[in-house]
């Protein structure tokens, strides 16, 4: 992967002097990141090297100084601490680490997901229009559950995207949208949301022994109708059959601002005697997709595991501790696109997924104006792992 990776984009000549802003709640992602880009281009051999157009391609770091520093009130500035005249800008941010804090008149905030967003609409407008491009790479879509109009209610996530358009963002880099239709909301503007299958499928066969990856053994279950499509796209490249959950709800009465599941109802073949693919876009609460996982176990599911791309855990750990406990559950996989909590990080159910080298990758080949298309579609380098599995040689 890296060799062929490397050798395409030198082709090309850099759009312009590559530059990264990791947003505070992003920080450990984009060090990741950056040394990826630094050691790449460190080994890169290029003839052209030494031109003008390759000013500055080689750097001990391509992270630039830039903070939201805030005032006693709350309020707070964008600021740039270097350069970014002509440069090709990156910006990361992560809108869902609430583990981030400041002072409002005395008391301490979370920073929410919408502290988040106006930060980096801050340092945007500190940029002040002199980069020669700027991408948001946010892998989590600020609002992207507030994607569809039902009744009287505000479009947040289409709202923002337009927002972030008007300010000059040229490109909006996202993983596994909610619904990737809300790019809708900017049909001139580059969109891509970008699927973590490689890294997940990779994950759980690290993690896991003497699997049998055939339809025989092993089945990939949507936990609702809104998913189907990450699941059948797992299903296809790993061969395997595909089972999805519907919520029947009772529509009579409104619970929480919500009609009530009466239940999950299943839709697909026997799962007996087979381990399950459990795949959705994100873990909040958790409870549905263990509601899931209990109703597979009901019907003889053997091991169950769970990927999803996004873990926020909203009703913490516990509710996962028992369910790994009694045997519900064998393994959760989330990314580490998101702010993971250090409690997670030592769960012995919990298997974490890095994107960070994935980023890099596209970041350096849209650096060198370079198509991300094959990036985009993993199928090649699942087929590649699933052979050295099938093989016994993945280390």
């Amino acid at each position: 992967m890296g060799n062929r990776e490397e050798k395409r984009n030198l082709e090309t000549i850099p759009v312009g002097s590559l530059g990264i802003i990791s947003m505070e709640g992003c920080k450990s992602l984009g060090e990741r990141v950056d040394k990826y880009l630094v050691r790449w281009r460190a080994e890169r051999e290029s003839e052209h090297k030494e031109s003008l157009a390759f000013s500055g391609y080689q750097r001990e770091s391509y992270l630039l100084g830039a903070k939201v520093p805030r005032f006693g009130s709350g309020e707070a500035k964008g600021m740039i601490l270097e350069s970014v005249r002509g440069t090709d800008l990156y910006l990361l941010v992560d809108v869902c680490n609430y583990s981030l804090t400041y002072s409002l008149c005395g008391h301490e905030n979370h920073m929410s997901p919408d502290d988040h967003y106006q930060d980096l609409k801050r340092i945007i407008a500190a940029v002040g229009g002199k980069a020669r491009r700027i991408t948001v790479i946010m892998p989590y879509l600020y609002e992207s559950r507030q994607h569809k109009r039902t009744s009287r209610e505000s479009l947040d996530c289409a709202l923002a995207l337009q927002e972030l358009v008007h300010m000059g963002v040229d490109n909006i880099i996202t993983f596994d949208a909610h619904d990737p239709r809300v790019q809708n909301a900017i049909p001139l503007n580059g969109f891509e949301t970008v699927q973590p299958a490689y890294q997940f499928i990779k994950g759980l066969l690290s993690a896991e022994k003497n699997l049998q990856l055939d339809s025989n053994h092993m089945m990939v279950i949507s936990p609702d109708e809104g998913g189907m499509k990450r699941a059948i796209y797992i299903a296809n490249v790993l061969g395997l059959d595909m089972g999805m959950f519907y919520k029947r709800r009772d529509y009579t009465q409104v619970v929480d601002g919500r009609n009530p599941i009466v239940a999950h109802e299943f839709l697909g073949t026997s799962v007996e005697g087979k381990d399950m693919i459990i795949i959705d876009d994100m873990i909040s609460s958790g409870e549905s997709v263990l509601e899931v996982a209990a109703e597979l176990k009901k019907r003889k599911a053997n091991k169950i595991f769970v990927f999803s791309t996004f873990g926020l855990f909203t009703g913490g750990l516990d509710k996962f501790d028992k369910a790994y406990e009694n045997g519900t559950i064998n393994r959760v996989l989330t990314t580490n696109l998101i702010y993971q909590n250090p409690e997670l990080l030592e769960r012995e159910w919990y298997v974490n997924c890095d994107m960070s080298k994935y980023i890099a990758y596209i970041i350096d080949t849209l650096n060198h104006d370079s198509s991300i298309s094959d990036l985009l579609n993993p199928s090649e380098r699942i087929q590649q792992i699933v052979a050295k599995y099938k093989n016994g040689d993945l280390a």
